[in-house]
């Protein structure tokens, strides 16, 4: 009896704490959808991500004719020219592999420009996020695109308009490029889009360099 009068006595407590803490929530896409120097540095970034893929996939052509023309002269060559050759090709497959790993792999050169060109910008919005904070007292700010499980929302606790113009956004830019996002569709965040690419990218180049590995090279 004196464990449940506790247990009771505690979620009590909890509830009373937790209404009087203040609260808030944003849209973090929504945000950077609308900071002009984030789109910019997007574009930046998927520019580095199509030059390397062409770079990859030039790469893969090259190695893919030598394979051809070793296969179609293979016969005629006598065996230590065949062993040079398969040396050669076994090469040219270890620098495309090496390549797509430094492009595009985990903490490769997409990676690194990715945290070059927009973190200083997601920096510049938790900083703001702080300020906000520490001004209205909020103890917590959700964050609705985070993927949390957030049903619903009292638009008066909606602080995305706050952080912009804190930023430097004014309400006009922000109305502009709302009204862009509906044009197109609602589409996926440029954040989300670079990454998805990023891994089609690098799922492309694995599933090439596999299809290269099954292919038996006649000695």
């Amino acid at each position: 009896m004196k464990l449940k009068t506790a247990i009771s006595i505690l979620f009590a407590l909890l509830a009373f704490h937790c209404q009087a803490q203040k609260y808030a929530c944003f849209d973090s896409e929504y945000v950077l959808s609308n900071l002009p120097d984030y789109q910019q540095a997007q574009r930046r970034l998927d520019q580095y991500a199509v030059d390397w893929q062409k770079e990859l996939e030039a790469k893969q052509q090259e190695l893919e004719e030598l394979r051809n023309a070793y296969q179609q002269e293979a016969y005629l060559l006598p065996e230590n020219l065949k062993r040079r050759r398969l040396d050669d090709l076994r090469t040219k497959e270890q620098d495309v592999k090496t390549l797509q790993r430094e492009r595009f792999g985990v903490g490769g050169d997409l990676d690194k420009k990715r945290a070059e060109l927009i973190k200083p910008v997601q920096d510049r919005v938790y900083n703001a996020l702080q300020r906000l904070a520490t001004e209205k007292g909020y103890a917590f700010i959700f964050d609705k695109a985070s993927g949390s499980a957030i049903a619903y929302v009292n638009q008066k606790y909606e602080v995305s308009s706050q952080i912009l113009e804190m930023l430097g956004v004014t309400g006009s830019a922000q109305q502009g490029n709302a009204t862009q996002t509906k044009e197109t569709g609602n589409k996926p965040s440029s954040t989300t889009s670079s990454k998805s690419d990023s891994n089609k990218r690098t799922q492309r180049g694995d599933k090439q360099s596999q299809s290269s590995e099954k292919t038996r090279l006649k000695r």
